[in-house]
């Protein structure tokens, strides 16, 4: 359960990121698919060259659903309920794949906002993915 304080630290890290949700969204999937290849078995009609249109695209589309996620951090089940359907229902991906992404999305944070990614907004950051994860799994069951 985020705290009030874990949704401040949230909401404050992720100010700094909303303008570079292609580029960092894009720069997480990099990172996943470098260090999880298996993950690539979702995606065999990508290029998966560095900065490919297809990567930049769907690390938008991720960093934009976090974006609306981060908008309506005390209703997660209702900003994710279409994503959750998605993802149980039709892609079936398997969903250690998002603890996968949300360690690399933690890195990109790092990388770019050292100074702002303290151990207690990691904490908290941590906590929000997770919170994440669990509601694009919540249909799996």
């Amino acid at each position: 359960v985020l705290s009030e304080e874990d949704k401040s630290h949230v909401k404050a890290i992720w100010g700094k990121v909303a303008g570079h949700l292609e580029e960092y969204g894009a720069e997480a999937l990099e990172r996943m698919f470098c260090a999880y290849p298996q993950t690539k078995i979702y995606f065999p009609h990508f290029d998966m060259s560095h900065n490919s249109a297809q990567i930049r695209g769907h690390g938008k589309k991720v960093f934009a659903a976090l974006h609306d996620a981060v908008n309506h951090i005390d209703d997660l089940a209702g900003a994710l309920c279409r994503l959750s359907d998605l993802h149980a229902h039709n892609l079936r991906v398997d969903p250690v794949n998002f603890k996968f992404l949300s360690q690399c999305i933690l890195v990109v944070f790092g990388v770019h906002h050292p100074c702002s990614l303290t151990p207690e907004v990691h904490a908290s950051l941590d906590k929000f993915l997770c919170a994440v994860s669990a509601m694009l799994t919540s249909k799996y069951r």
